[in-house]
């Protein structure tokens, strides 16, 4: 824990109010920033907005540009890298305490024309075997005409709850040191489908001080045909039906920083040698954010129906976050429940899942956070187990 000690040094005077510091909002905002209420969340999370917050960090408006030859009339490209180095240790059995490398993140942006933008998200990351490897977890053109309509084309986030497109592949962004259970990717044992690819529509409804959004998706959806498959079908679908996504947003003038929300997802799987199963997914969420305060609740009811009059297994998962921001201190709670059936036909082996996070947040520097976590979790027909992690995650 040495290397921990060396970091605290590092650490400087309370930010002055306005400052900017960590991050924790809807669509990338850091903690210790206000909300931006330019484009609402809804609306973010249909087209896979990059992510939104002050100077420094903002990838369009604070990365570099890639500008070969401006005369050539061609688009630039906007770079923003983020990344993280962690320490782990736990008390299950057959585990040992390690030293991580977390994903290398590329955030890449670019504007074709005044409606017309382009999205990329491009991740380096070991797995449990210690290889590296690299994945495309996003890629979207998006086109928007209004702020009524944007439509975005290619591999997205899914609006599935709230958090999956308010965070992306950035832990810096993040206030605890990972995502919570209910929206853990799909290489991370999620059972939820995270990714899709296909088309994402969202806009503004005109509600007055409502402020309502609406959210349409179509995609590919998840690959079930084997556990060995890859969860996200990127070229060829395995079955003719396709996914589809629709959600209902409100963000009241009257409460800002608040955001509820109900969605509801529906795709037909098809297991290796099993009946057709068919997949319905209904989240709800309430998040109120403002500079200072974070508080997260969301709640996902997961039925799979298998065809022929099969059995039906269900699936409930939630959390609860809170934070409070000190200066350049954030202290935070969660505590996450996911409980899937042991005779559910596609992900029997996440089981039951429970327990409370403890953990405090540095920003050390704008760009620069450091993060403790204790994490207990109590396990279905398993001894439950303890867990210390210490992050240091940036942006660059």
């Amino acid at each position: 824990m040495g290397w921990v000690l060396l970091l605290l040094p590092l650490i400087g005077q309370p930010a002055l109010a306005g400052e900017p510091t960590s991050p924790t909002a809807r669509s990338q905002v850091p903690p210790g920033q206000p909300v931006s209420t330019a484009q609402a969340p809804g609306e973010a999370a249909a087209s896979q907005d990059p992510p939104r917050q002050a100077p420094p960090a903002e990838p369009p408006q604070g990365a570099a540009a890639m500008d070969p030859d401006q005369s050539s009339g061609l688009p630039t490209m906007q770079f923003r890298g983020f990344s993280d180095v962690s320490y782990h240790v736990d008390n299950q059995s057959g585990t040992s305490n390690s030293f991580a490398i977390g994903q290398f993140n590329l955030f890449i942006t670019s504007k074709l024309t005044d409606k017309i933008s382009v999205l990329a998200e491009v991740v380096v990351e070991a797995g449990e075997s210690n290889t590296v490897g690299i994945d495309l977890e996003r890629l979207l053109l998006r086109w928007v005409p209004s702020d009524f309509l944007s439509v975005s084309a290619g591999r997205y986030h899914t609006a599935i709850g709230w958090y999956n497109t308010a965070y992306h592949h950035s832990s810096w962004m993040q206030t605890a040191i990972g995502r919570p259970l209910l929206f853990a990717f799909e290489d991370d044992g999620g059972f939820l489908p995270i990714h899709n690819v296909g088309l994402s529509l969202g806009g503004r409804i005109p509600s007055g001080d409502l402020g309502l959004r609406y959210i349409f998706e179509v995609g590919n959806g998840r690959a079930s045909s084997s556990s060995l498959a890859e969860p996200v079908q990127n070229v060829v679908d395995e079955n003719s039906g396709k996914a589809v996504n629709m959600g209902l947003l409100a963000r009241p003038a009257g409460l800002p920083g608040f955001e509820t929300g109900i969605s509801v997802y529906h795709d037909t799987l098809t297991p290796e040698g099993r009946p057709k199963v068919g997949e319905t997914i209904v989240a709800a969420h309430a998040v109120y954010q403002t500079s200072g305060v974070e508080w997260l609740n969301e709640v996902v009811y997961l039925r799979n129906a298998t065809a022929n009059d099969g059995p039906v297994a269900e699936t409930v998962g939630l959390y609860t976050q809170a934070s409070k921001r000190f200066g350049i201190w954030r202290p935070y709670f969660r505590y996450q429940y996911v409980n899937v059936p042991a005779d559910d036909p596609v992900f029997p082996e996440v089981g039951l899942q429970h327990g409370p996070s403890v953990g405090l947040r540095i920003d050390v520097a704008d760009a620069a956070a450091l993060k403790f976590q204790y994490d207990r979790t109590e396990r279905r027909d398993l001894t439950g187990y303890n867990s210390f992690a210490v992050q240091v995650s940036f942006t660059f």
